[in-house]
C-alpha cells in the first residue's frame, strides 16, 4: 500500500515531512510507561515545517500549508494595498475581487452551471436547517428527510419547525437504507439528505433519484472531494470548516428560481434574495477569502477528479488497515457507505486500550484521533488537505500499536 500511496499526487497534500516511526513509537511507549507529560511536538524525532503535526480533527480541520502560508505573506499588506483581509472594507474593490474570484473559482471546480447563484453566508450548516424550510416551503407544506446519522437527524427536527417533515427512510447510523424502500410523498416540496454524516462516517455514493421532486443536499463534509453534478440539485450547502477553509462561512448553491421565495416571517439574513451577492452585511471576509485560496490551490494541483483519486486511495489504505486487522480494530460501517472524509474505528476489546491509543497517537504526531463524545471509540478524518504521508504515518501506527497490545486484545473477553 506504500507504494500505491506513493503514486499520488502530492503536490496538493504539503503538510511535515513524515516523522522517524520507529522513533515515535518507543518515545510513545515510554511516555506511557512512565506516565511523563511530554508535547506532542517534543515526541518527533524530526522538526516538521512549522512544527505541525498531522491533524485528523473532523472540523475545523487541516488546511493546505501552501494555502496557510500565501494567507501568512498576505497578513498584514494584502497585495500592496496597505491592509489586511480582516481590515478592508467588504464593499472595496480589493475584496469585491477576492470575493468574485472565489465564486468564479468554486465555479470551475463543480462546472456550476450560469442558472445557479453561489452564496457565501454565516451560521454553518445548522442555520441551513432553518433557512431552507423557511425559503422553500409554506406553512403546511410536507417535506422529505432521509435520516442516516446525526446531522440528517438535527436537519429534520429543525424543519419541523416550519412544515411537515416525512422521514421517507431511516438508517442505523451504519448504511444508507436501500432506495426502494423509502416513503416519499408525491407532494413533498423537496427531499432533503447529509452526503457524508461526519460522526457516523456513512457516505451516500451516488445521487439519490428522487424524480421530479427538488433534491436538496447537505454536503458540509464531503463538499469538494469528488465530482458532483450539480444541475440534479436545486440547493447545496455546505460548511466550510471541513475540506475548503476555516469555520465561519458556509457555501450556498442554489438554482436561480428558488430565489425569492421566503415567507414574511423569514429574517432577512436568512432570506435567500436578500443576502444575494453575498453582502446584505458585512460577510464573514477572512474566511471568504481563506476558501478562495482553497479554491485556487485545488484547481492548481488537478481539480475535483485529482481530490476524488487521492481521497479514494487515502480511504483504501485506511479502511484495509482496519479489516486486516484481525479484528483487532473494528469500522461499524456497511462497506458499501463506508465514507472516505470521516473514519470511526474502534477497539472492540477494550474501551482503556482506546484511551491509550489516542495517548500514544498524540505523542508520535498525530492529534485529534479521538471519536466523537456520542460514538465513542477513534475517528480519522482524512479531508483533502490531509496528505498521503499522514494517513500512511497512522497506519503504520495502527500496526505497531496493534503487535504492542495483542496480548491485551486476546486476553479480554469479547
Amino acid at each position: 500500500m506504500q507504494m500505491a500511496l506513493s503514486n499520488l499526487p502530492r503536490a496538493h497534500v504539503p503538510v511535515a515531512c513524515t516523522p522517524r516511526r520507529t522513533s515515535c513509537f518507543r518515545s510513545a511507549r515510554a511516555v506511557a510507561a512512565t506516565a511523563q507529560e511530554v508535547a506532542p511536538a517534543q515526541q518527533l524525532s524530526k522538526p516538521a515545517p512549522h512544527g505541525r503535526l498531522y491533524n485528523f480533527a473532523a472540523g475545523p480541520a487541516v488546511l493546505p500549508v501552501e494555502v496557510l502560508e500565501e494567507a501568512q505573506q498576505g497578513l498584514l499588506n494584502w497585495k500592496g494595498s496597505g491592509t489586511s483581509v480582516m481590515e478592508m472594507s467588504h464593499r472595496g474593490k480589493e475584496f469585491s475581487s477576492i470575493i468574485q474570484q472565489a465564486e468564479d473559482d468554486l465555479r470551475s471546480l463543480l462546472s456550476i452551471p450560469d442558472n445557479y447563484q453561489v452564496l457565501f453566508l454565516q451560521g454553518g450548516a445548522s442555520t441551513a436547517f432553518a433557512n431552507v424550510p423557511l425559503n422553500l416551503t409554506k406553512a403546511g407544506d410536507s417535506v422529505d428527510h432521509i435520516v442516516t446519522g446525526s446531522w440528517s437527524k438535527k436537519g429534520a427536527q429543525e424543519a419541523q419547525k416550519y412544515c411537515k417533515v416525512n422521514v421517507a427512510a431511516k438508517g442505523d447510523n451504519k448504511h444508507v437504507p436501500a432506495q426502494k424502500d423509502w416513503k416519499l410523498q408525491k407532494q413533498a416540496k423537496y427531499v432533503h439528505y447529509c452526503d457524508n454524516e461526519t460522526i457516523q462516517g456513512v457516505e451516500f455514493k451516488s445521487v439519490p433519484d428522487v424524480g421530479e421532486t427538488l433534491l436538496v443536499a447537505d454536503m458540509s463534509s464531503n463538499f469538494c472531494s469528488k465530482p458532483v453534478d450539480v444541475s440534479k440539485y436545486g440547493l447545496i450547502y455546505a460548511g466550510a470548516q471541513k475540506n475548503i477553509g476555516p469555520s465561519g462561512v458556509t457555501v450556498y448553491i442554489i438554482r436561480n428560481d428558488l430565489v425569492g421565495h421566503a415567507r414574511e416571517e423569514t429574517p432577512a439574513t436568512l432570506d435567500f434574495k436578500v443576502m444575494e451577492g453575498s453582502m446584505y452585511n458585512t460577510p464573514p471576509c477572512w474566511a471568504i477569502y481563506m476558501c478562495g485560496l482553497v479554491f485556487n490551490h485545488m484547481l492548481k494541483n488537478g481539480g475535483i477528479e485529482a481530490m476524488q483519486k487521492t481521497n479514494q486511495a487515502k480511504a483504501k489504505v485506511l479502511y484495509d488497515a482496519i479489516d486486516g486487522s484481525d479484528g483487532f480494530y473494528v469500522n461499524p460501517i456497511d462497506k458499501a457507505n463506508r465514507s472516505n472524509m470521516n473514519v470511526p474505528f474502534t477497539i472492540p476489546s477494550s474501551q482503556e486500550l482506546e484511551a491509550v491509543f489516542v495517548k500514544e497517537a498524540a505523542a508520535a504526531g498525530m492529534v485529534q484521533l479521538k471519536g466523537h463524545r456520542s460514538v465513542g471509540g477513534m475517528r480519522a478524518s482524512i479531508y483533502n488537505s490531509m496528505p498521503v504521508e499522514g494517513v500512511q504515518h497512522l497506519v503504520d501506527f495502527m500496526k505497531e500499536f496493534q503487535e504492542s497490545h495483542k496480548q491485551a486484545h486476546w486476553t479480554q473477553p469479547m
